[in-house]
């Protein structure tokens, strides 16, 4: 989970060192967030994209990873700076932060599955994927990682927060040291592997079954291709969301043979790369090869400027001002 990203990142620095890193961080996180956030500005900007399923879904999508990044973000600076909070406010950062990383794999599996519903079975699509069963996916996405953030609950109940002087921190908050015993661990452990082993067979299954579709004579070769490419995007979507799982045994192997300095810098590195990169590359991608989004997002993107009187968008997206 990307909450355990920064434990022990700045431990050592100056002060220079630790704004500096800080800076790298931020920045990009910043810019991130101006994307995501046009995006999402975007999808609620013309009334196609508030009845479209596919639409309503990239916007759960987007907004959990938004959410997911912001927080990452504010725990990376915690950890920067030394900051320790009080054990029930590092619980509900760590908790939100936690159901916003699983919403977004759960979410690639029903865009999947609505992909391919459309593919193979297009006469059925209107009466399958209807606003009112896409409102029940995403509840239903959102009510399971809920279940499990309070399964973690119950099992933090086992700590003896009574023993305690105080209920401030003595360490950095992270989701490690709200991983109290090693039953929290094993679940930790085993639910990561069941959600993406599940949401990957998902995603897999329903490419294949596109792959099938797309040979048969009655499916539209151009519609088949497209949700073809879609369903990939999806997969390396999904894959880079469980490559922020791993970041912590690349940090355990680099700390092993590297100097401290090496250490700090590929820390943060790899802090951008597994973990702020990816919750940015869905609306990059998306906003680019949707021909509905793109006009209207590169409108948002330019403040509402024209280039020049020739290539003026305002009038090409009926009415979004």
């Amino acid at each position: 989970m990307s909450t355990q990203s920064q434990t022990n990142v700045t431990i050592g620095l100056g002060f220079l060192e630790r704004v500096m890193l800080s800076t790298l961080t931020t920045l990009p996180c910043c810019v991130f967030l101006f994307i995501n956030g046009t995006m999402l500005f975007t999808l609620r900007s013309k009334l196609v994209f508030c009845e479209t399923s596919r639409y309503i879904l990239l916007y759960n999508l987007l907004f959990s990873d938004t959410i997911q990044m912001s927080l990452s973000q504010l725990l990376y600076l915690l950890s920067a700076w030394r900051l320790r909070l009080t054990y029930p406010v590092c619980g509900l950062l760590v908790m939100f932060a936690g159901l916003t990383n699983e919403v977004s794999p759960l979410t690639l599996v029903v865009m999947s599955l609505e992909r391919y519903v459309a593919v193979c079975y297009p006469l059925r699509h209107a009466t399958i994927i209807t606003i009112r069963n896409t409102a029940v996916a995403i509840i239903v996405v959102w009510a399971f990682c809920s279940l499990n953030v309070l399964t973690r609950v119950l099992l933090l109940l086992d700590f003896p927060f009574s023993d305690l002087d105080s209920l401030q921190m003595t360490d950095l908050c992270n989701s490690l040291v709200m991983s109290i015993g090693p039953m929290s661990d094993i679940y930790d452990k085993a639910y990561t592997c069941f959600l993406f082993t599940s949401a990957g067979v998902a995603v897999i299954s329903s490419y294949i079954g596109v792959v099938i579709a797309a040979r048969s004579a009655s499916t539209d070769k151009a519609s088949a291709r497209k949700a073809r490419n879609t369903l990939l995007l999806h997969l390396v979507q999904l894959g880079l969301s469980l490559s922020s799982t791993i970041y912590s045994p690349f940090i355990l192997l680099i700390s092993k043979i590297a100097t401290r300095l090496v250490r700090v810098r590929m820390q943060n590195f790899l802090y951008v790369v597994f973990f702020i990169l990816p919750r940015c590359l869905s609306s990059l991608i998306y906003g680019l090869r949707d021909q509905t989004i793109r006009p209207i997002l590169v409108y948002y993107f330019c403040c509402r400027l024209t280039l020049s009187p020739q290539s003026r968008l305002r009038p090409k997206i009926n009415g979004v001002n």
